[in-house]
C-alpha cells in the first residue's frame, strides 16, 4: 500500500484561503459548548444563569429589589427585574441601539471601564450575546426614560430596531424583561430545564444578597413556584446550612468590612458533624476551587483558634498545634468578596487569584474572630472540644492511613479481590465498583480484561457522613476502593496517581442497590472529590426488563421503555417479559452486552454544579437527623420512576 501525496489542489490544502474569520455571533453559534459548557441540561441551565446574573449585577450595584423568573409552559423563559433598564441610546458608532449592541456582539457591555458597575459578576460582556445567539427568538422589554421600549431576535438577528411601544403608566418602575426560547437546533432537549436546579441557585443568589427578592415560577405544573429573600444574608445561609445537623455553638459568627481592596461578608458556625462545608464566593461567583480569599480564612482561623487555645491554657506548652482540618472539622461557613477588579482562572471563574483579597479577609478574620471567642468563653471553649476530639481521631486516623500505605499504597499490592486489567494507561482504564460478589463473578468473566477492572464489595460500605476519618479509614471495603483507585485519600489524594479514568459504580436496580451507590458517591464526594470535579466517575445503567418476543431478545432500561418495545413489536401479549432482579442474575454475556460494552452502555457522569446544594443533599439524605430525609423523600416522591416493592 503506498500513500497519495498531499498537492495543493487537493481537499488537504492548508492556504490562505482556509482561513475563516467568524463574524457576529457566529463563534457562538458554531461552538456553542466553549461559551456555556454543554448543549444538554447544563449549557440550557447555563442560559438562564445568564439572563438572570445580569439583574443580580444590578441589584450589586444598588438599583435591583427584585427579580422574577417563569418558564413558560411552551418551554422559554422569561427574567424580570426593577433595575436601570438596558441603555437604549443611539451608539453613532455601530448605527444602532446600545441595547441591541448588548444582544448581538461579543464583549460589549458595562462592566469593563468601573463606571456602569462598580462590582459584577459577568465581566465578559458575552451573556447577553451568547443567549441571543443561541435562542430560536428572544423578546426584550425595557422600561426606561418614561418608555417601554421593545425589540424581538430570531436566532440572534434583530427583526427590526428597537421600538418605543408606549408610554410607561403611573407607578411603573424602570427595568429590564428578557424572555427567549432555546434553540432546538442547539440543545439536544429543550424541555430538561430542572425547577430543583433553578430554585437550589436562585435560593443561593437570594443568600449571597441581603434583602434581594428572586421569585421562580414554573408555569409548566400548577402551583409550582417559590420566592426567596433573606435579610440575613450569609448567616441565613449558614443557618440553612447547619439546618440538618446540631450546632456546636449557639451564635453565628459574623463580620463584613469594607476597604480599598474591596469587601467582605464572613459567617460561620460549627456543627457536630465530621465533614467542613466551606464555601467561597466573589462578585457571587462560586469560586468552588477557592483561591486567595479561602488561603486568608484558613491560615486566620487556624491562627487565631490556636492562640485562644494556648493563652486559656487549653493547649499545654509542649503539646501540638491543632491543625487547620482539625479546627475546620463540622465548620459551616461562607466567605463572600465583592471587588472591583476580580482576577478569576479562566472564563470558568472557578478559582480567586487576587492576593492582595488574602490580608483582607486574613486581617479581618484574626480581629473579629478573636473577639467573638473572648466575649463567649462557653462557645470558644465548645469550639476548642470539637477542634481536640478531631486532633485525636486524627491521630489515630495517621497510624491506619500508614497502615494503608504501607500494605498497599507503597508496594504493588492491590486488594485480592480487585480484578485488574492489562492496560496501565489510567486514560484507557476503567474500574467497575460492583455490588456483591455474585454480580462480581459475572462482572469478571464478562469484562474485556484488557482495559476493565472489577472491585466487588461485600455488603453496604460505612456510611461516612457519620464517622471520624479513623472509622472511616479503618473499613475494609473503603480500604480496597482507596488502595484500587491509587492516588491516596483526603488531603492525601493526588488526582495524579488515579490507575483508572473511569470509576463506574455499578449496582442492582432496586432500593438495596441504590443505597450502596449513594454510600459509594458519599465517601467519594467526602474524601475524593477531585475525581468527581474531573469527571472520572460515572454511573452504571443496568436493564430492568428482557423481552423475548419470535426468539429475539430486547433489554429494555424502565417502564416507558418497555411499553414503548412492546408497541413497537406488536406484541399483543405474545411477549415473555422478565425482570432483573440483580446484577447476579445476568450471566456474564448478557451482563457484557448490556452494561459494559462501550458500543451498547449507557453510564450516566456524576457532575456536581453546585458544592453546597450536593453538601445539603448529602446531609439530608446520610445524616443523622430523620425529618431531612422525610422533607426530602415528600418533596421528591412524584419524581421517583422505579420504586423496587
Amino acid at each position: 500500500m503506498t500513500a497519495n501525496p498531499v498537492t495543493k489542489n487537493s481537499k488537504s490544502s492548508y492556504n490562505a484561503d482556509s482561513i475563516q474569520v467568524l463574524e457576529g455571533l457566529e463563534a457562538v453559534k458554531r461552538r456553542p459548548g466553549m461559551y456555556i459548557g454543554s448543549t444538554g441540561p447544563r449549557g440550557l441551565h447555563h442560559l438562564v444563569w445568564e439572563i438572570v446574573d445580569n439583574s443580580i449585577d444590578e441589584a450589586l450595584a444598588g438599583y435591583c429589589t427584585e427579580i422574577s423568573i417563569t418558564v413558560h409552559p411552551d418551554n422559554s423563559v422569561s427574567v424580570a427585574d426593577d433595575g436601570r433598564g438596558m441603555p437604549v441610546g443611539r451608539m453613532e458608532k455601530y448605527g444602532k441601539s446600545a441595547a441591541e449592541v448588548i444582544m448581538t456582539t461579543l464583549h460589549a457591555g458595562g462592566k469593563f471601564d468601573g463606571q456602569g458597575y462598580k462590582v459584577s459578576g459577568g465581566l465578559h460582556g458575552v451573556g447577553s450575546s451568547v443567549v441571543n445567539a443561541l435562542s430560536e427568538w428572544l423578546e426584550m422589554e425595557i422600561r426606561r426614560e418614561g418608555h417601554l421600549w421593545t425589540q424581538r431576535y430570531e436566532r440572534g438577528f434583530p427583526q427590526g430596531d428597537i421600538e418605543q411601544a408606549r408610554e410607561l403608566k403611573k407607578g411603573e418602575g424602570t427595568g429590564t424583561t428578557v424572555r427567549f426560547m432555546p434553540d432546538p437546533e442547539v440543545f439536544t432537549e429543550t424541555r430538561e430545564l430542572s425547577f430543583d436546579t433553578l430554585s437550589r441557585r436562585f435560593r443561593e443568589s437570594a443568600f449571597l444578597n441581603k434583602g434581594l427578592r428572586i421569585s421562580l415560577t414554573d408555569e409548566r405544573e400548577v402551583d409550582r413556584a417559590v420566592t426567596y429573600q433573606y435579610e440575613g444574608g450569609i448567616r441565613d445561609f449558614v443557618e440553612h446550612i447547619n439546618e440538618s445537623k446540631d450546632p456546636v455553638h449557639k451564635t453565628i459568627f459574623y463580620f463584613e468590612r469594607e476597604d480599598e481592596a474591596g469587601e467582605v461578608e464572613v459567617a460561620l458556625q460549627w456543627n457536630n458533624g465530621f465533614q467542613d462545608s466551606v464555601f467561597t464566593f466573589a462578585n457571587n461567583i462560586n469560586t468552588h476551587e477557592g483561591g486567595a480569599h479561602l488561603s486568608g480564612f484558613k491560615a486566620a482561623l487556624t491562627r487565631t483558634v490556636n492562640d485562644y487555645a494556648r493563652q486559656k491554657g487549653i493547649l499545654k506548652e509542649k503539646e501540638e498545634n491543632l491543625t487547620g482540618d482539625d479546627i475546620r472539622e463540622g465548620l459551616a461557613a461562607v466567605i463572600s468578596v465583592k471587588l472591583g477588579e476580580p482576577q478569576f482562572e479562566g472564563q470558568t471563574k472557578t478559582k480567586l487569584g487576587n492576593t492582595e483579597v488574602k490580608g483582607l479577609v486574613e486581617s479581618n478574620t484574626n480581629r473579629y474572630l478573636a473577639e467573638f471567642l473572648e466575649e463567649r468563653p462557653n462557645e470558644a471553649k465548645a469550639i476548642i472540644s470539637k477542634a481536640l476530639q478531631a486532633a485525636r481521631a486524627r491521630q489515630a486516623a495517621r497510624k491506619v492511613r500508614d497502615t494503608i500505605r504501607k500494605g498497599y499504597l507503597e508496594s504493588s499490592t492491590l486488594p485480592g479481590k480487585l480484578a485488574d486489567c492489562s492496560s496501565k494507561d489510567p486514560a484507557r482504564s476503567e474500574i467497575y465498583i460492583v455490588e456483591g460478589d455474585s454480580a462480581g463473578g459475572s462482572a469478571k468473566q464478562g469484562r474485556d480484561r484488557n482495559f476493565q477492572a472489577i472491585l466487588p464489595l461485600r455488603g453496604k460500605i460505612l456510611n461516612v457522613e457519620k464517622a471520624n476519618m479513623n472509622k472511616v479509614l479503618s473499613n475494609v471495603e473503603i480500604q480496597a476502593m482507596i488502595s484500587a483507585i491509587g492516588a491516596g485519600v483526603a488531603d492525601t489524594f493526588n488526582l495524579e496517581g488515579v490507575r483508572y479514568n473511569k470509576i463506574v459504580i455499578m449496582t442492582d436496580a432496586d432500593v438495596d442497590g441504590s443505597h450502596i451507590r449513594t454510600l459509594v458517591l458519599t465517601f467519594l464526594f467526602r474524601n475524593m472529590p477531585e475525581l468527581i470535579e474531573a469527571g472520572y466517575v460515572y454511573i452504571a445503567q443496568p436493564p430492568l426488563f428482557k423481552v423475548t418476543h419470535q426468539r429475539k431478545d430486547y433489554y429494555v432500561y424502565n417502564d416507558r421503555e418497555l411499553q414503548e418495545t412492546l408497541t413497537r413489536l406488536n406484541a399483543n401479549g405474545n411477549a415473555s417479559i422478565g425482570r432483573f432482579k440483580g446484577l447476579g442474575e445476568m450471566n456474564p454475556i448478557q451482563l457484557w452486552e448490556t452494561t459494559m460494552n462501550p458500543q451498547n452502555r449507557t453510564l450516566l457522569q456524576v457532575t456536581v454544579d453546585s458544592a453546597a446544594t450536593a453538601d445539603e443533599l448529602f446531609t439530608a439524605l446520610m445524616g443523622d437527623k430523620v425529618e431531612p430525609r422525610k422533607l426530602f423523600i415528600e418533596a421528591n416522591a412524584r419524581e421517583v420512576k422505579n420504586l423496587d416493592a
